[in-house]
């Protein structure tokens, strides 16, 4: 029967009232959103790149340096064996190829069973995989590369990691909803909305951010690097903004990795008031750094960050805690722009980039005033429509589509959803949609009026036998919408989100609400006809 609970017109009420209060800040002024109340909601709906502006990258991240790095680890791994087992040999590393020479062909059964013992093992859909292909073109050479699977693993592992650094970095910048998704194989589209300077973005993102912890070597040692005798266990290393020592000899061994930090933030010296960088590392990190600095009073030890040494201090005393700071002629937005980098992490690869540019504001808001029409001149159609074909009923409908948009645009805002311009696309086609149930119930409504029952029970009979055929139509679009969020990204999804919202609130309306409607006009009056 047409009968509505107390107890259910409370929450029709509360939850219209809820959606206007969450779609209120979108149309109030910056500044009077700042003076509401604390306890009434001020966030709004936040616009796109292609409805704000902003700037878009994009970027190619080198998975080569990821299968070279995999290659010098074992490299080293294969030092370290053979030491052990003496056997005699020679390496080189190039182009993605290791190549092992054995000064004795007799040991090469060792050789090569060690090396195999070091082949590790990749767990991928097919079945664990072995990630290095070992050959012998002859008697005394071994030939090492990446086998197809582990380079397929090192570069989604690559591209997942250099997706969450990437999105912690721009975080950092206090921007608000970043599209940042692959692109291909070894790409990555990064779309920032309302930031118009390119070269912060590229500032930020271009940088690999690899910091380790190594041990100076002596004055005399430099020396032989300098005219390029440089150690094999060494490298020589630029460093930055330093007068006096543009290069500076390091241990090739990483005494402790950036990986271990947890924290780093800009500060400022009290002694000399230049700016300098905190830093904090995990509780391993820290009792390394503990043992290093105990160990090595006296000495000097580099600060490496992506192959530049940024500082060289002596350690003074040994510095518990694994609490430290890093200083070197920084200006303000170095420090901060280096603590930045330090927090989010490191990529596991460089990445370049490959295309840049901004979106200008004034092309949003043309994008904001064609949607804005398109949705007035769809909103206009459909009320016509709706009270030329079905009089006051009509009227009724049109209130709770009203209410329908009313209560997108609070779910956008509750939500934090960015809106792009397929997304205005998807509220437009929800305005279109939302009257459909309605249409289903009127036209069952006139069916069951012809075939002669009262009023009352007409528009029951209307609202309840037309329910089953307005949740099929609505679950059927909706699935739609979820697997376009699934498996799209990007204006795809923007698409979906609007799509499958609005399902739900035109459901709500339409079947909900009007009903509300037409029990709270029924009460007032007593029915003799149906103006439908």
């Amino acid at each position: 029967m047409l009968y509505f609970a107390p107890w259910k017109i409370v929450l029709v009420g509360l939850t219209c009232l809820l959606g206007v209060l969450f779609a209120l800040p979108n149309l109030l002024p910056a500044n009077l959103r700042a003076d509401l109340p604390g306890f009434l909601p001020r966030q709004t709906v936040n616009l796109g790149l292609d409805l704000q502006g902003g700037t878009f990258m994009l970027l190619e991240v080198d998975v080569e340096a990821v299968f070279t790095e995999r290659l010098d680890a074992l490299q080293y791994a294969l030092r370290d064996t053979y030491r052990d087992g003496r056997v005699l040999h020679r390496r080189s590393l190039s182009g993605g190829v290791l190549t092992v020479h054995l000064n004795d062909p007799a040991q090469m059964e060792e050789a090569l069973a060690r090396a195999r013992d070091l082949n590790e093992t990749e767990q991928t859909a097919r079945g664990p995989q072995r990630t290095f292909e070992i050959e012998q073109p002859d008697a005394s050479t071994i030939v090492i590369t990446l086998t197809d699977v582990a380079k397929d693993v090192a570069t989604d592992a690559a591209l997942e990691q250099s997706l969450e650094v990437v999105r912690r970095r721009i975080d950092e910048l206090g921007t608000r909803e970043p599209s940042i998704q692959r692109q291909g194989r070894e790409r990555i589209l990064v779309q920032v909305p309302g930031l118009d300077d390119p070269d912060q973005l590229r500032a930020i993102l271009g940088k690999t951010a690899k910091m380790s912890f190594h041990l100076v070597r002596g004055e005399a040692d430099l020396a032989e690097a300098l005219q390029g005798r440089v150690p094999a266990d060494s490298l020589l290393l630029p460093q930055v903004d330093t007068p006096g020592e543009a290069q500076v000899l390091v241990e090739r061994r990483v005494r402790l990795s950036g990986d271990r930090l947890v924290d780093a933030s800009p500060s400022f010296d009290q002694q000399t008031g230049e700016a300098i960088v905190l830093f904090q590392f995990d509780p391993q990190g820290a009792r390394t750094f503990g043992r290093l600095t105990a160990d090595n009073v006296g000495q000097r030890f580099a600060i490496v960050l992506d192959d530049e040494v940024i500082s060289a201090p002596v350690i003074r005393e040994p510095i518990p805690g694994g609490r430290g700071q890093i200083s070197g002629n920084f200006t303000t937005e170095s420090a901060n722009e280096l603590a930045i980098l330090l927090r989010s992490g490191a990529l596991p690869a460089p990445m370049s980039v490959e295309q840049q540019g901004t979106v200008g504001a004034e092309l949003g808001q043309d994008s904001i005033r064609a949607g804005q029409m398109a949705a007035v001149i769809g909103l206009l159609a459909v009320v016509v429509f709706m009270v030329m074909s079905y009089g006051l009923f009509g009227i009724f409908a049109n209130l709770a589509l009203a209410m329908n948009i009313v209560l997108i645009l609070g779910a956008l805002s509750l939500m934090q959803s960015t809106l792009t311009l397929p997304g205005i696309a998807g509220i437009v086609l929800t305005i279109g949609m939302a009257v459909d149930a309605n249409v289903l119930v009127f036209e069952r409504i006139r069916e069951e009026l012809a075939s002669g029952k009262s009023p009352i029970n007409a528009i029951d009979a209307g609202f309840r036998r037309a329910m089953g055929t307005i949740l099929d139509a609505n679950i059927t679009t909706l699935i739609a919408a979820v697997i376009l969020f699934w498996m799209g990204s990007g204006p795809v999804r923007g698409f979906a989100v609007t799509l499958g919202i609005g399902i739900l609130t035109s459901v709500f309306t339409a079947v909900v609400l009007c009903r509300l409607i037409v029990v709270l006009w029924i009460r007032k009056r007593r029915l003799q006809t149906v103006p439908i």
